[in-house]
């Protein structure tokens, strides 16, 4: 994190005050980012007449995504502070934005109620996987392998409103988003409470998202970690339930949620957004073997069905990792993936039922 200078803030509020605003003692602006760039090899990524092809990319976000943000925080007195977050993700690899330009923007109030904040920003089944039982408790989870996010609805909403509090070792937190009446719907609604205390950490959320069509996709989610001395285990389950009947609209927001390369494959296609259901179990465990090294192995069960029998399938994933720390701010790290498709009815895009990989890469946090 780096401080803008005070000159900088004065200069912006000189600006504010000419323009009839009230400027009050900014207490912090902070520019904050990842730089992360790999290599990454997977194998069965060729067409359907030679599926077994294999694929070799630069990515430009491995372990994490790469992103600039600005935070800033205003000490408004009486334990009242005002809050602001604008983050831009980006691929290293090309420079090339996310759409939209800013994944995160909101602006918030946090004082002895709690914090409330508003704008487009995590989702809380994203809040409560990461924050309770994350994959790498040093990088939740790993940004080109990630079949958890994958049940977490898009991971954020537009337009919404989000109320969190702490009382103790107990969180809450309560979100609602509109939809504004957008050709894709958006409206949801949700809810998770957790605990954490003495190296434990538990929780349960839950989320529904309510398509144009006024119908939905419901998630839940819940799961705990322990940490003591190097180690450090986790367990989590998610599950997604579709209404039936959704539109060509529908589908491809539910698509975009469950559809991704990162997310194993277990994708976007026909065969899959047949399925109505969706469960999926974790079980994990990491070991710092050094203050610079840590490992960690980690399997995902996931099971989907329909319907009829031309939905049903499951999917089991393995991912490992190994990450050597240079300093506070730079780490290399060594990923493998295994993914298997089972059931005779689901398989990737090229007709292949399993994949591999591993990506190598190196990451910068400013």
């Amino acid at each position: 994190m780096k401080k803008i200078a005070f000159k900088q803030v004065v200069a912006l509020c000189a600006v504010a005050l000419a323009s009839g605003f009230a400027c009050a003692q900014t207490s912090s602006v902070q520019l904050y980012g990842i730089v992360d760039v790999a290599y990454r090899h997977t194998s069965n990524e060729g067409p359907a007449s030679d599926p077994g092809q294999s694929l070799n990319q630069m990515v430009g976000g491995g372990m994490s995504q790469s992103r600039w943000g600005i935070n800033v925080n205003e000490d408004l007195g009486g334990g009242l502070k005002a809050l602001v977050n604008l983050e831009n993700r980006f691929g290293a690899d090309t420079g090339a934005a996310t759409t939209p330009y800013f994944q995160q923007s909101w602006v918030g109030l946090q004082g002895g109620f709690g914090r409330l904040t508003m704008g487009r920003q995590y989702n809380i089944l994203f809040d409560l996987v990461t924050s309770t039982y994350a994959s790498y408790p040093y990088s939740p989870y790993m940004d080109v392998y990630k079949p958890e996010i994958g049940f977490s609805l898009g991971a954020r909403n537009d337009n919404m409103i989000k109320y969190m509090a702490e009382v103790g070792a107990v969180r809450g937190a309560l979100q609602y988003a509109f939809d504004e009446k957008s050709p894709t719907g958006g409206k949801s609604i949700g809810g998770y409470l957790r605990y954490a205390a003495n190296g434990i950490a538990a929780g349960a959320g839950y989320q529904d998202y309510e398509f144009a069509s006024g119908k939905k996709v419901k998630a839940y989610t819940l799961g705990g970690s322990y940490r003591t001395g190097p180690w450090y285990v986790n367990l989590g389950y998610g599950q997604n339930k579709v209404d039936t009947g959704l539109t060509p609209t529908d589908s491809a927001v539910l698509g975009a949620m469950w559809g991704s390369a990162a997310n194993g494959g277990f994708g976007s296609g026909a065969m899959f957004l047949n399925a109505n259901k969706r469960t999926i179990y974790t079980v994990g465990a990491g070991y710092q073997v050094t203050p610079q090294i840590n490992l960690g192995a980690h399997y995902f069960r996931a099971k989907q069905s329909g319907a009829t029998s031309s939905a049903d399938g499951t999917a089991d994933f393995l991912t490992m990792a190994a990450d050597y720390a240079f300093s506070k701010r730079t780490d290399a790290y060594l990923e493998v993936d295994r993914t298997k498709l089972k059931g005779g009815n689901i398989a990737f895009a090229n007709g292949a039922t399993s994949r591999s990989g591993f990506t190598i890469g190196l990451r910068h946090r400013f």
